[in-house]
């Protein structure tokens, strides 16, 4: 394939013989609403581009009162992985992409399990037998094999299409008596589909514009395998058909079967009610370059899928979004805004604005590239709107593990001096531990240059005001401090950076006299005490 601009059309995910031109097909969606559907395979964890893709899909029938389809596509036993499906299941809940139909929500076109629809496939498949587009083939893996071998010799490729079917062993090349008395002997065989030849096709693709392919560069896919069970393309088409779907919204990985597709639907006598494409464009690394994988996550540390993941097989354990501490809101902001944009410089939006907003017109020819820093600026932007009761209670679950109890009322008080600084409620904690634990050990680098040895004397001075003080409150703290240090032509900093350092450790934290306030009097009175008297050993 080649593409009209090759920084947008991934030529890796391109056949030969196929070309895009510029222009798009219209997402005008029929009366009543789009009928989409996201159709993952329980094959392992749910990749965060498998999340965008339900997320547009989800985006596409809320914007357009359509509904929003979840069925599994289970054919391949080999790759089955148990809990596999469940995990999808709470992961699209988690970010609050609930399905109107299908799994498991249930609805007219059940069962939504392709394992649960398997002669359905079969009885599909021997119709375009019957009629001709496809036909029964007896060859081994071990005879396609050889031929492989012998054409890679001769610097060639081998593939099963036109040019030699007529000399294989298939229904085909063999008279009908031949072909029956073989099946009836149990000879293994597949199911074949018959391209046609030397067809020029122009598909329409919303995303990508119109799509040429010369049929003479395709193979004849396999729609039935000898094991019984219908093949990706195959139940794929099928089910679209029966469950009405208008739309199919999908990764840029399958725009080399549209046209297998476009052609099955046509067999079928189905192209009356063929849905409309859009190929989605690549979550792409760090880097740019190449597909965002679970080894790019895994290097940099960052998260690929959206719940954490265990591979009971080999024990290992993949982080997931929701465990690291992002909010689903945030986790669903960023992933619309990869690969879509609403025309604005808005960034943050709720999924019911992004379902009023989004449009697939503006879904982007070229990869997107995954960029973690601005994954955590999106949860960073969540946990500064979020209600702040809520981000204490969840706070409060980290100060309980780590042994402390305290009322609601200081922890929102805490949690609002210190969130700004942090991107995870988790991270609170590293900001605020002094509020609840006394210094350890002191910056030694600040101490040498803020630690004189007129520290201690002016230290003392602040005590006296502190026990003085009727009033206990930041602002009155404020006041009083400043005004005498001004009075006593007292530098601030020769005096608030040594208090920072008593009761934080460091020159880290928010307002100093709202961290005074917290402690209470008798806290800060001892702590500062304490420094004097530790740093004098430094």
């Amino acid at each position: 394939m080649t593409a009209s601009n090759p920084q947008q059309d991934r030529k890796e995910f391109s056949p030969k013989g196929t070309k895009i031109v510029p222009g798009r097909a219209s997402e005008t969606v029929i009366k009543g609403g789009p009928r989409v559907r996201f159709a993952p395979s329980p094959t392992g964890p749910l990749h965060i581009g498998g999340v965008r893709t339900a997320l547009y899909n989800y985006l596409f029938a809320k914007k357009h009162g359509g509904t929003f389809i979840l069925r599994v596509e289970d054919t391949d036993q080999q790759r089955y992985v148990p809990g596999a499906e469940e995990y999808i299941i709470e992961s699209l809940k988690w970010c609050g992409i609930e399905p109107d139909e299908g799994i498991p929500a249930g609805g007219p076109h059940a069962p939504y399990r392709q394992s649960e629809r398997m002669d359905l496939y079969r009885e599909n498949a021997m119709k375009l037998v019957e009629t001709g587009h496809a036909y029964i083939a007896f060859d081994t893996p071990e005879e396609l094999d050889e031929l492989r071998r012998e054409k890679e010799a001769g610097g060639g490729v081998f593939q099963y299409d036109h040019t030699v079917r007529n000399s294989l062993r298939n229904s085909l090349s063999l008279s009908a008596s031949e072909t029956e008395k073989m099946k009836n002997e149990g000879v293994p065989y597949v199911i074949r589909f018959r391209i046609p030849d030397n067809r020029e096709l122009k598909i329409n693709d919303i995303v990508r514009g119109e799509v040429t392919v010369n049929t003479s560069t395709l193979d004849d896919k396999v729609l039935f395998k000898a094991d019984g069970m219908p093949t990706y393309h195959l139940a794929n088409i099928t089910d679209d058909y029966m469950m009405e779907i208008t739309h199919v919204i999908r990764g840029e990985e399958w725009l080399p079967s549209l046209p297998l597709h476009v052609l099955l639907y046509e067999a079928f006598g189905w192209q009356d009610n063929m849905p409309l494409f859009a190929h989605l464009p690549l979550l792409l690394k760090p880097s740019g370059q190449g597909k965002l994988s679970k080894r790019d996550g895994d290097k940099l540390g960052f998260p690929v899928f959206p719940l954490q993941w265990e591979d009971h097989s080999t024990g290992e354990i993949s982080s997931g979004y929701r465990e690291s501490g992002y909010f689903p809101g945030a986790f669903v902001n960023l992933l619309a805004l990869l690969g879509w944009n609403p025309g604005t410089e808005r960034e943050i939006f709720s999924i019911n604005e992004l379902s009023e907003a989004f449009s697939l017109d503006r879904v982007h020819k070229s990869g997107a590239r995954f960029d973690p820093d601005k994954a955590k600026w999106f949860n960073h932007q969540y946990l500064m709107a979020a209600d702040i009761k809520d981000v204490a209670s969840a706070f409060a679950e980290i100060v309980a593990e780590k042994g402390f109890q305290t009322d609601m009322g200081k922890l929102e008080v805490i949690c609002s001096l210190v969130r700004e600084r942090a991107h995870f409620v988790g991270e609170i904690w590293d900001q605020a531990s002094f509020f609840f634990e006394r210094p350890r050990s002191y910056d030694e680098k600040l101490v040498r240059k803020k630690w004189k040895e007129e520290t201690p004397g002016l230290l003392e001075r602040v005590i006296k005001l502190l026990e003085e003080l009727p009033e206990y409150d930041a602002e009155s703290l404020s006041d009083k401090v400043k005004g005498y240090l001004e009075k006593e032509g007292i530098g601030l900093g020769n005096v608030m950076i040594p208090v920072r350092l008593a009761l934080v450790g460091e020159g880290k934290g928010p307002d100093l006299f709202a961290i005074i306030e917290l402690l209470g009097r008798k806290e800060t009175i001892e702590r500062i005490r304490l420094a004097i008297e530790k740093i004098k050993a430094i």
